[in-house]
């Protein structure tokens, strides 16, 4: 009894690493991949997000309480509350250029109340300048299946200078394309069409990207503009994140995989580098796929974390993904 209770104790203080972490508040300071973000200059009325990503590395569950932020400039919110281990999530961060003009700066407080109490702050700023407008406020691409082409045409509006110009549109997206039209001149204002073209390589997953427009204006030569979409695959998988729970050494589990695809398809492979797996690949060309995967214990005792990758006939060889957690325990008395 003595030796079994040891061996739990023991267990738990290993995957517990919040345990070892919670008489500091950097437990909650690493879940974050960045601490500040500067939205640089932005047009009137353009949209602006940032996503402060965090990935939940422990073995508890991690639970927002509240976000405050102090200044109204800047509007906190949360893709989700609770975020279970090894799941991501954000606070968004969205810069008001509606009611707020010039520079701008402000600092959000994450509140943590699970598994313990800490705080995080972020930081966010940004000038808003007022004679520059973007119609519609962001290139947004909405979602799309990846491998397919889109386009979206932007105007841009200058007020006040009529000898102002776009010398240069940047991006660090590889995937973008981009084509400025000649200005539009009238008095007092400098019109600019832009169509921006997001390639049909771009990877699958959320876009939060943004273009720079570089100008012959002195004082402010770049405008920042953002980009969001986001690319899905044409075929998914569910659940996206399994969990084995404790087993021992010699158990076995099982779980049911469900994949579906746009259009019927195959299942072609299933790769998996822990040999600890097998699986059922089914037959047939359907747009639904029941996948039946067993875990069978090899002796050895320690976590899983593990990818799985089904890969399909569907043109370039679309694959979906999803990840298996557990902890493999001795069950010896």
């Amino acid at each position: 009894m003595l030796r079994r209770f040891a061996l739990v104790f023991g267990l738990f203080l290993a995957g517990s690493l919040v345990s070892c972490l919670a008489q500091g508040q950097d437990w909650a300071d690493k879940m974050f991949k960045v601490h500040e973000h500067d939205f640089r200059t932005v047009g009137r009325g353009a949209k602006c997000e940032f996503h402060f990503e965090l990935t939940n590395q422990y073995e508890e569950d991690v639970h927002i309480a509240a976000v405050r932020s102090s200044c109204g400039c800047t509007t906190p919110s949360l893709t989700k509350e609770t975020i279970k281990t090894h799941e991501s999530g954000a606070v968004v961060a969205t810069f008001n250029t509606n009611t707020f003009i010039g520079k701008k700066g402000a600092t959000f407080t994450v509140v943590f109340d699970k598994p313990y109490y800490a705080e995080v702050q972020l930081k966010v700023s940004g000038f808003i300048r007022t004679d520059i407008t973007f119609d519609p406020a962001e290139v947004a691409f909405g979602e799309f299946r990846a491998g397919e082409t889109q386009q979206r045409e932007i105007v841009i509006s200058h007020t006040g200078n009529s000898s102002w110009r776009i010398t240069d549109v940047r991006s660090h997206c590889p995937n973008l394309q981009v084509r400025l039209n000649p200005p539009e001149l009238s008095p007092g204002l400098v019109r600019y069409r832009m169509l921006v073209t997001m390639k049909d390589d771009v990877p699958e997953g959320e876009i939060h990207e943004r273009l720079t427009l570089i100008s012959n204006d002195r004082d402010f030569p770049t405008t920042e503009m953002a980009i969001s979409g986001r690319a899905r695959s044409a075929v998914s998988i569910s659940p996206a994140a399994v969990t084995l729970g404790t087993t021992t050494t010699d158990g076995v589990v099982e779980k049911r995989l469900v994949v579906k695809g746009d259009e019927a398809f195959e299942v072609k492979d299933i790769v998996c580098a822990d040999t600890r797996f097998e699986f059922e690949i089914p037959v047939g060309n359907k747009k639904l796929h029941f996948i039946k995967m067993r875990f069978k214990g090899d002796g050895t005792e320690g976590r899983v974390n593990q990818s799985i990758r089904v890969v399909t006939n569907l043109p370039g060889d679309q694959a979906a993904e999803c990840t298996v957690t557990g902890t493999v325990a001795n069950n010896t008395p």
